[in-house]
């Protein structure tokens, strides 16, 4: 069984937000035209949010832009919402990190009954997935660590990816090659 993962595809990573990739927008609309094919091939779609409360120095009034940030993706803000541009209808289980402190792969996270990403897609006979989504250096590139980390048989579609910086996606895909992750242009 395959699933998607799409990572943290919200509004303050996106033009306009706090925390803005170039080209998040167009991501959130290359994934949704993907996922509006009915051979899309995926056997289950499931997506993670930075969902912050009080990470404590993960935010900070004059960040360094590698482990302090300026505020995003607040809970209870517009910024911590899905993209308008991502089809949200073929989501099956949001999983939420970073409440009280840093945290950059999905399988930190939990979905609203406390199961981890891990656990749920073992629980679905998941054991294929591609991650897509923002930012291809940060939380893309620690999800489909972990993902490969944890057994699973993991490609990264770049061409449904933003990263921040080329330096640092260029590194995130020699990171991930080095991991076993499948680095993809599809």
């Amino acid at each position: 069984m395959r699933a998607l993962i799409i990572v943290d595809v919200q509004n303050d990573f996106c033009e306009g937000g706090s925390l803005a990739v170039a080209g998040g927008a167009a991501v959130a609309r290359s994934i949704s035209s993907l996922l509006s094919s009915s051979g899309h091939g995926y056997d289950h779609v499931v997506a993670t949010k930075d969902y912050h409360v009080d990470p404590g120095a993960h935010f900070a009034e004059h960040p360094d832009y590698a482990h302090s940030w300026p505020k995003h993706c607040v809970v209870g803000t517009s910024g911590a919402d899905f993209h308008p541009d991502l089809a949200v209808a073929p989501i099956e289980a949001t999983f939420h990190k970073g409440a009280h402190a840093a945290a950059y792969s999905g399988f930190e996270g939990t979905d609203d009954t406390g199961t981890s990403l891990a656990a749920w897609l073992r629980e679905h006979d998941v054991d294929q997935v591609d991650v897509v989504g923002i930012a291809t250096d940060y939380c893309v590139r620690a999800t489909a660590a972990d993902a490969a980390a944890n057994g699973f048989d993991t490609r990264v579609l770049l061409g449904l990816t933003a990263g921040v910086s080329p330096g640092t996606t260029a590194e995130a895909i020699t990171s991930l090659h080095d991991a076993g992750v499948d680095v993809t242009a599809a």
